[in-house]
């Protein structure tokens, strides 16, 4: 059993893992690791070491010199490659297939009531895929806001560069997301703070020179320092350049 071939199923669900769980964590006694372990009837030993597969393949784990495993294999560069032209269908298949494992159904009681069809459909795909976008965001950042490094999930907010509703495309698009608390994902939601390709902080004028106190303490201070970069998943440049020249009131 041990030196079977992973099939694409099981090295989807991986992938889907190895958005979940920040790289230091990939190990044979994380309890997510054993978990998948069970379900896919393989050792600890080889879900950590696909993880660490997969981490091979990351550019910005590279970056820092973290270089992962050397035996990755041809079809784990396929799933790679597969996710990153397609987030929005494959972490979807991802998670039905996870489902499927856990023998669970991903409908809420609300989405059963309604009819089978497209509608029921959509509507689960958009939670479910909203859901993804939001854990994978909060591992890439350790839970940390970006900008002022607050450390609380309820707090914080799986944001978007590139609007949801204006590129389908990047949606579920890791590259496409920051995790700022709610205060400063409204801020930047409305163009009063941006951030630029060399990943600095803008705050606008509008705000740098109004003589409220609240402003001078919540937005002032982080006026052109630079983010709190994530561990893998760095914001696309070009989308952060988008926002920066289309949205940012200046």
């Amino acid at each position: 059993m041990a030196n079977r071939l992973w099939t694409r199923e099981e090295l989807i669900i991986a992938f889907n893992l190895y958005c979940k769980i920040p790289f230091g964590k990939i190990h044979i006694s994380n309890p997510k690791v054993i978990e998948l372990s069970k379900l896919i009837r393989r050792s600890p030993s080889a879900v950590s070491w696909k993880l660490v597969n997969f981490a091979s393949l990351d550019p910005q784990l590279q970056a820092r010199g973290i270089k992962g495993a050397s035996n990755r294999s041809k079809k784990d560069e396929e799933i790679w490659n597969e996710f990153f032209e397609n987030w929005d269908e494959l972490a979807f298949e991802s998670e039905k297939l996870l489902a499927q494992y856990q023998n669970r159904t991903l409908e809420t009681s609300d989405e059963l009531k309604i009819k089978e069809g497209r509608e029921r459909e959509q509507k689960v795909k958009t939670r479910v895929n909203q859901n993804f976008f939001r854990t994978m965001i909060l591992t890439s950042y350790n839970s940390r806001c970006c900008i002022t490094n607050l450390q609380n999930p309820d707090l914080l907010i799986a944001a978007h560069i590139i609007p949801w509703a204006n590129d389908e495309t990047n949606r579920l698009n890791p590259k496409n997301g920051l995790l700022l608390n709610a205060l400063h994902d409204k801020a930047f939601e409305h163009g009063l703070i941006a951030i630029d390709e060399n990943y600095k902080i803008h705050i606008s004028k509008e705000l740098l020179k109004s003589e409220n106190e609240e402003y001078k303490k919540f937005f002032t201070p982080y006026h052109l320092q630079t983010i709190r970069e994530p561990e893998r998943f760095l914001p696309n440049k070009k989308f952060l350049k988008e926002h920066l020249t289309e949205r940012f009131r200046g």
